[in-house]
Parts: C-alpha cells; sequence; structure tokens
C-alpha cells in the first residue's frame, strides 16, 4: 500500500548540493515545502544545504544518488515514497560537462558525449520515469528540467554540453506530450549563472573575463544568480497552472544583442 502521504507538499531537486539547486531547495523551503536534497560525491555541501533548509522549517530527506544509474533514480524515489508518501515536483537540476574550446574538435571523444548525455539528457529522463508514480497521486505536480541558454546559442562550455541541453529541450516537449493532463513538464535556460561550478570550471581568469563579457552584452547588464533560476522553477513548478512543453529563457536580454 506504501506510506500515506503528509500533508506538506514536497520538491525533490537533482544536483541540490550547491548552486541552482541548492537555491531551489531553499526556495521551495521557504514555502513551507519539504524537499529531497540530492548529491553524487561530497556529502558535505549536501548537509549543509540540508542544514539551511530545516532552519526554514522543512523536513528533509539527503539522498546519494547518481542520476545516470537507473538504480539510484528508482532508490531516491522509493526513499521519497517511505518518508513521505508523495512528491509534487521534480526539479532535474543534475549535470556535467567537459570545458573544450569550441574549436578544438579533437579534444571531444565519444565517451565525452556518452558520459555527458547519461546525466543530462537519460539522467532527467529516467528520475522523471522513477517519480510518475508519485507525481500521478496529485492533480497539481510538476517536473522542471534546468536546461542552458547554451542549447540556443551554440556557446558555452562544449559542444557535447550544448547538444546535451538541446535534446533535453527536445525531451521536455516530448515528456510534458506524454505525461499531459496530470503532470506539466517544462525546462529553464539559463545564461551565464554565478556558480562555483562554472568558476571551478572556468578557473578564476577565464570566469571573471566571461562575466565581464557577459555584462557588456546582456541588455540588462547582469549574469544570472542561481537564485534567479530558483525563481523560475517555484513558478514552473507551482505557479504556472497552464503552461508545459516550455523552455524559459533566463538569460538577463543576452539573445537581444550580439552574441
Amino acid at each position: 500500500m506504501g506510506t500515506p502521504p503528509t500533508a506538506r507538499k514536497v520538491c525533490v531537486v537533482t544536483g541540490s548540493s550547491s548552486g541552482i539547486g541548492a537555491a531551489t531547495a531553499r526556495l521551495y523551503a521557504s514555502h513551507g515545502w519539504d524537499v529531497a536534497v540530492n548529491y553524487s560525491r561530497d556529502p558535505a555541501p549536501a548537509d549543509e544545504v540540508a542544514g539551511q533548509c530545516r532552519a526554514l522549517g522543512a523536513e528533509v530527506l539527503v539522498v546519494k544518488a547518481d542520476v545516470s544509474s537507473d538504480a539510484d533514480c528508482r532508490r531516491l524515489a522509493a526513499e521519497v515514497q517511505a518518508r513521505w508518501g508523495r512528491a509534487d515536483v521534480l526539479v532535474n537540476n543534475a549535470g556535467t560537462t567537459r570545458f573544450v574550446p569550441l574549436k578544438n574538435l579533437d579534444a571531444l571523444e565519444a565517451d565525452d558525449f556518452q558520459r555527458i548525455y547519461a546525466v543530462n539528457v537519460v539522467g532527467a529522463y529516467q528520475m522523471t520515469r522513477a517519480f510518475v508514480p508519485l507525481l500521478e497521486r496529485h492533480p497539481v505536480t510538476a517536473v522542471v528540467n534546468v536546461s542552458s541558454i547554451a542549447s540556443f546559442m551554440g556557446t558555452g562550455s562544449s559542444i557535447a554540453y550544448m547538444a546535451s541541453k538541446g535534446a533535453l529541450n527536445a525531451m521536455t516537449i516530448g515528456l510534458a506530450r506524454a505525461l499531459g493532463p496530470k503532470i506539466r513538464v517544462n525546462a529553464i535556460a539559463p545564461g551565464l549563472v554565478d556558480s562555483p561550478w562554472l568558476k571551478n570550471g572556468l578557473g578564476e581568469v577565464a570566469y571573471a573575463a566571461a562575466v565581464e563579457s557577459y555584462k557588456q552584452r546582456a541588455a540588462l547588464e547582469e549574469v544570472i544568480q542561481p537564485e534567479d533560476v530558483a525563481q523560475a522553477a517555484w513558478w514552473l513548478g507551482v505557479g504556472a497552472a497552464k503552461t508545459t512543453g516550455e523552455v524559459l529563457l533566463i538569460d538577463g536580454g543576452l539573445r537581444l544583442t550580439r552574441a
């Protein structure tokens, strides 16, 4: 029969030990939701985010799971089922890349594409599939996929990354068709996000240069903060009752100017 559902709503955020995922978990917690915090390697940052969410009044489940593993996705869903008996919003935020200059085609191998797709595309699919039985229990539920402006502009950390996010956009539309009307599925495509993930990947000097260049080109002259994306994840998860199959661009107006 399973665990009877709790009264409080539940948001599950993959890759939520830092950056966009952490900001999203905190925002849902601040609105009175319980949250599942997911990480794949180091538990310490995830535990810190969990503590922040608990301080906001949320009950928190911390789960180590690699989204590229279907068994891990199903186990995460089972743990959420056992704890709360429900899931109302799933935010597929976990992602990976390899930082390779676009013109250096020899620097990317098939294994790079397969590893990046395994997390960014297959992982989002497997996690969604694992949570469908829980999401279908309630009339107002949603999946939010975190994509990237790279999928539109052909820029970013690598060709493999931008291609994976383009595939995620297409899959978002397909899942919206497949899971409607019970479950809405949308995506967010942020521009350059001020996050440890990007700083670590580019290095301090290259990151500072990228931020300055972005600000010069964006109409709003700002880069994106994790909290900006979290606000979009909240709206698409809770407020956008008649929106499904969309990819919402959060870029500070970068696409209004020359790349």
